[in-house]
């Protein structure tokens, strides 16, 4: 058991060491990052227990589950505000994907009409069918023009700027897309290890001893086999959202990621060794 709770702490240093470099980078300091942690504990306890069937479990309950003392239990009297938008319900998130979805299909979809006659497609007919007539396309434009990824033309047309739906303009989403792009990952990784279900598909190729442009080569080569597998699972998607008519219970998130950098810069400057 002391093995296993020193493997655990390991796995867990590594993780956290990202989160912990955001976190000062972005000037967080140990009282919010303790707060965090108390908050997330508590909730991930009372989830384990209502797993179990328990669907309040009591203070004596959590304060074993989670190492807290009772007082500290007690005083988290209420939930913290969610600060970052869901990337999972963006209208202009669904607008942008589908455009590019459908410029991918054909490539002289990238340049477009704002409006047009009804049967000719426009940016106002991608926004409506994206977006399930919820939002108007001014809002949802103004929305992508402001995050860079498209840009509005004097003659009445609009032009896709990205080839993702990556806002670099707009740090709160920036933030947004790494939290739930990175905790759907990790959620993949634990239910791996704790076997709380059939496998889920995570895996990842490492190498050492590259050159940094070789890096580079790689890493464009991702990048063009990721373009080709995102227009599959779009249009497979969008289609399976469709026949439920968006209300079924799943939700799905498939990734992909790459990392390099220069390992003798990073020992050197005392590194990650977790």
């Amino acid at each position: 058991m002391e093995n296993q709770l020193a493997w655990v702490q390991s796995a867990c240093a590594r993780v956290l060491r990202p989160v912990i470099r955001l976190a000062l980078t972005m000037g967080l300091k140990h009282p919010q990052l303790d707060e965090l942690l108390r908050n997330l504990l508590l909730e991930e306890a009372r989830r384990l227990w209502q797993a179990e069937g328990v669907a309040q479990p009591n203070i004596s309950q959590l304060s074993v589950t989670t190492g807290l003392n009772r007082k500290a239990v007690t005083a988290k009297v209420r939930e913290p505000a969610e600060a970052l938008p869901s990337t999972e319900v963006s209208a202009a998130a669904k607008t942008f994907t589908l455009w590019l979805q459908m410029h991918a299909d054909d490539p002289g979809q990238r340049r477009l009409p704002m409006a047009g006659e009804e049967h000719a497609l426009s940016f106002e007919k991608i926004a409506r069918q994206a977006t399930r007539g919820n939002w108007h396309h001014r809002a949802v434009l103004d929305e992508l023009v402001r995050l860079k990824l498209v840009t509005e033309l004097d003659d009445g047309h609009v032009e896709l700027s990205a080839d993702g739906f990556v806002p670099h303009a707009d740090l709160q989403s920036m933030l947004a897309f790494l939290g739930d792009n990175t905790r759907d990952h990790l959620l993949a990784a634990v239910s791996n290890v704790t076997g709380d279900r059939p496998p889920m598909l995570e895996r990842a190729v490492y190498a050492k001893g590259l050159t940094l442009q070789d890096c580079e080569t790689i890493h464009a080569l991702v990048r063009q086999r990721w373009s080709t597998l995102h227009h599959e699972l779009t249009e497979q998607m969008n289609r399976a959202v469709d026949t439920a008519e968006g209300t079924a219970p799943g939700r799905m998130r498939v990734g992909i990621y790459t990392y390099f950098e220069n390992a003798d810069e990073t020992a050197g400057a005392g590194g990650p060794r977790s």
